[in-house]
């Protein structure tokens, strides 16, 4: 699923306007990062966005479909649909479909663990 680089600087300028995006290799894919939290992967230039509990009805009801892994023999699906392809010429879908992306990954964060603080002796 390997992502290339145009792909990858496209949509990075494509969701510009919602934070500081970043890009990074993983898997032979990408993912795609909003301020330090990731909310889309790119798989053979293919984008999917993030979904959890709220937001995957929704996708589904769009007609999209889940991404699907195959590991040790067996198909599984991950939590990222595919992207709606309106988002790419209509900037109000484009806004629409990026909030529920960004809304499942800021969801799904794990608070971060407080360090402990050292004794003084």
């Amino acid at each position: 699923m390997p992502a290339s680089a145009s792909y990858s600087e496209y949509i990075k300028d494509l969701f510009s306007p919602f934070g500081d995006i970043t890009v990074r290799k993983m898997f032979g894919g990408a993912g795609v990062y909003c301020n330090g939290a990731i909310f889309a992967i790119i798989g053979d230039d293919d984008l999917w966005l993030k979904v959890d509990d709220v937001t995957r009805a929704e996708f589904k009801d769009a007609g999209l479909y889940p991404f699907e892994v195959e590991m040790k023999g067996k198909i599984g699906t991950m939590s990222y649909y595919c992207a709606p392809e309106q988002i790419y010429d209509d900037n109000d879908a484009l806004r629409h479909w990026a909030k529920l992306a960004l809304g499942a990954s800021i969801r799904g964060q794990k608070p971060k663990k407080k360090k402990a603080k050292k004794k003084k002796t």
